[in-house]
């Protein structure tokens, strides 16, 4: 087939409606902050409430930590643990009034918010849109199947379009989304408005995907919705949510609480748990006292476009990488900037039907967080940006917390074991000063309030989950789906045991991963697994074998001191050195389904499944297997629709060279067939041929002499 005399023209795409998208300064506010007429009242005794709580816990532990320390004076090493205390402990404290805070919105009717009841035709056409980076195509097209099916379920179905926004840079996986899209597009009962576009140069990475189709399509549509790889909604809540923004004029974006669904390995289904049970107190909780300055995860949030175009361009940072260049973490800043330009930010956890998968093992797990550690750790360089408000500037801190309380708790572990050390083997000098005193200064500290500075940390951290726990057995539908009270209070048990132990190795890791970009080292962008999380014995060694030893060395140093504080280090030391054990056992599949068929780890969703979720797994299950490239030389009509989506030639004298593409056809040109021509190319030039049509001529010429 002569690719350059193909007939007829295939749109993969609507005639663009361009809206300007401009780069906002960090340096220069646009304008005056000012109350939202969408903030709750009381919102200023809310805050008070849950940070003033935290503030006046956090002192008095602070002040019961030092008099553990210094019953008769303060050390270098006890000074520095009380440092290393207080950040900690405030940490904890906050998260813990922030929970209860949930607990009490939950109980006194969920924290309802008049919007969420605006169900209203709208006008305007809404935007969903799902960029993808060498995601499995027949996981993607699935979810947007059921959710296109679930919309027109609505009758509101014709007021959506589908964009698929992809930046995968692997060939076959390229392919196999234009042939997914194809086949998902031929699928629909009516014609669906539903388009796939492909960018060359994943520029500002999942940011720049997104500010692209604002740039060229968002003038279209007063709304859009970001969807992850792994996210389905469900067509109700897509129909509310765009009601909602439309009822309300001064809202910039309305963010759900996903749900965790479709675990099957063992760490999988603890996550899904954990979410389930726990995260709606958690979420009320910041929905509660953030009121219009809330927060956004990136995805299944509801965003008005002018909104967006307007405040959210993201500036390029100073400096190298990783602190510098493109914002990785791009959704808390957004959040930020969309507030800082008088929109309403809003939490609305009190809607259902927003789903989403979590990574299938601790491995997984760690490669995202290394590339979410970085953007965070970025977010530094954005704090001290003009006009944030002081609430932004909170998520902006929470989210490089998350990362540097971990080489803190490290540290201020390491630090507990030397003055345990120092007090066991150093001789104490008695008499300082030159003993120009009558009494001696003993080192000692207070065992029995250190004992009670311990329990009340550690019921800090637990009594979350109990309020999450209670919420649900409050709800008989919810505590059904989890097995009744003795199945899901089992859950909580067996999910705060494994979870103890998994923290104390995620913090190794975090720590190793805030080191590592301290010392300039990118994280890349990699894809994620989302189903098979199956890690080998060598692997978890590799991975592993640091908290091991670590973890022993922790060990032996504590029981060289004394066996009760062998015992006090036990659960740290315990998680580091089965590190290796629980990576591999809670990363397999029959381990996950052994706990589901025991009723243990079980969900709602899980016992009955959302039917969007079902229809989502069905589509998966009978989508058809993608052959790459080869697929699309033998397929004329997959052919002539890459042919027709490719973007425009390059223009002789203006736009650069291509070295890929030179070198790419310089390859195929000597090669004899196909088969060799192709394996002699690298992925960029595999991609760059792709999508050149000289190229695939070439190809197609290689094909039919190997036929």
């Amino acid at each position: 087939m002569d690719i350059g005399l193909i007939g007829t023209r295939f749109r993969a795409l609507p005639e663009e409606s361009p809206l300007a998208m401009p780069v906002q300064s960090l340096s220069k506010a646009p304008g005056t902050l000012r109350r939202l007429p969408s903030s709750p009242p009381g919102i200023a005794w809310r805050r008070l409430a849950v940070i003033g709580g935290a503030a006046a816990m956090t002192a008095f532990a602070t002040h019961e930590m030092q008099l553990v320390l210094a019953v008769h004076g303060l050390t270098p090493l006890a000074v520095l643990i009380l440092l290393l205390f207080l950040p900690l402990f405030a940490w904890v404290a906050l998260s813990f009034t922030s929970a209860l805070a949930g607990f009490a919105s939950m109980l006194a009717g969920g924290g309802r918010w008049p919007v969420q009841d605006a169900d209203q035709p709208t006008t305007g056409r809404t935007a969903l849109l799902m960029p993808c980076y060498n995601e499995d195509p027949a996981r993607v097209m699935a979810g947007l199947a059921a959710i296109h099916e679930s919309l027109r379920e609505t009758g509101s179905g014709d007021q959506f379009d589908i964009f698929i926004l992809s930046d995968t840079n692997d060939p076959d996986t390229w392919i196999a989304e234009e042939a997914a899209f194809l086949s998902l597009r031929a699928r629909a009962a009516e014609a669906p408005r539903l388009f796939y576009r492909h960018r060359p140069k994943n520029t500002a990475r999942k940011a720049g995907n997104i500010a692209d189709w604002v740039a060229r399509f968002g003038g279209a549509y007063p709304r859009f919705l970001i969807l992850d790889a792994d996210s389905v909604m469900e067509g109700a809540l897509l129909v509310r949510l765009a009601a909602a923004l439309e009822a309300d004029p001064g809202i910039g974006l309305l963010q759900t609480l996903p749900v965790i669904t479709g675990g099957v390995t063992l760490f999988a289904r603890l996550q899904q748990f954990a979410g389930r049970v726990y995260g709606p107190v958690i979420a009320h909780g910041l929905a509660w006292w953030h009121g219009a300055e809330g927060n956004y995860w990136g995805h299944n949030a509801m965003i008005r476009t002018r909104a967006f175009a307007e405040q959210a361009g993201l500036p390029e940072l100073r400096g190298p990488r990783p602190f510098g260049g493109h914002i990785l973490s791009h959704d808390f800043v957004e959040a930020a900037l969309i507030r800082r330009g008088n929109w309403a930010v809003h939490m609305i956890p009190a809607l259902a039907g927003s789903y989403e998968q979590g990574p299938p093992s601790l491995a997984d797990v760690a490669l995202r967080d290394r590339r979410w550690c970085q953007g965070n750790l970025q977010h530094a360089a954005v704090l001290p940006a003009r006009g944030l408000h002081w609430v932004s500037r909170m998520h902006l801190l929470t989210g490089i917390g998350s990362y540097v309380t971990a080489p803190l708790w490290l540290l201020f572990l390491l630090t507990g074991v030397l003055v345990a050390l120092q007090a066991r083997f150093v001789i104490p000098d008695y008499f300082p000063d030159g003993g120009r005193t009558l009494f001696p200064q003993w080192p000692v500290i207070d065992p029995v309030r250190a004992m009670w500075v311990f329990i009340a940390t550690m019921g800090l951290l637990l009594l979350p989950k109990l309020l999450g726990a209670i919420t649900v057995l409050l709800r008989p539908v919810d505590r059904r789906g989890c097995g009744g009270p003795l199945r899901l209070l089992g859950g909580v048990v067996v999910e705060t045991i494994i979870a103890g132990l998994l923290a104390p190795v995620a913090m190794i890791t975090q720590t190793v991963d805030v080191a590592s970009i301290l010392l300039g080292r990118d994280s890349g962008w990699h894809a994620q697994r989302r189903d098979d999380g199956s890690l080998p014995p060598r692997e978890a060694i590799r991975l592993y074998r640091r908290h091991t030893i670590l973890g022993l060395a922790l060990g032996g140093a504590s029981y060289a001191v004394s066996l009760h504080l062998a015992l006090w280090m036990l659960p740290v030391v315990l998680g580091l050195v089965l590190s290796i054990p629980l990576a591999t056992i809670t990363a397999r599949r029959d381990i996950g389904q052994a706990f589901l068929r025991l009723g243990l780890l079980r969900t709602p969703e899980e016992a009955r499944p959302p039917m969007v979720l079902a229809r989502a797994e069905a589509f998966h299950d009978r989508a058809e297997a993608d052959g790459g490239v080869v697929r699309l030389l033998r397929d004329p009509d997959l052919m002539h629709a890459h042919v027709q989506m490719l973007p425009p030639a390059r223009r002789r004298g203006i736009d650069p060279l291509d070295a890929s593409l030179l070198m790419g056809c310089a390859k195929l040109e000597e090669a004899k067939n196909l088969t060799d021509g192709w394996g002699l190319l690298t992925q960029a030039e595999r991609m760059a041929c792709l999508g050149n049509a000289a190229a695939l001529t070439r190809l197609e010429q290689m094909a039919s002499c190997t036929e």
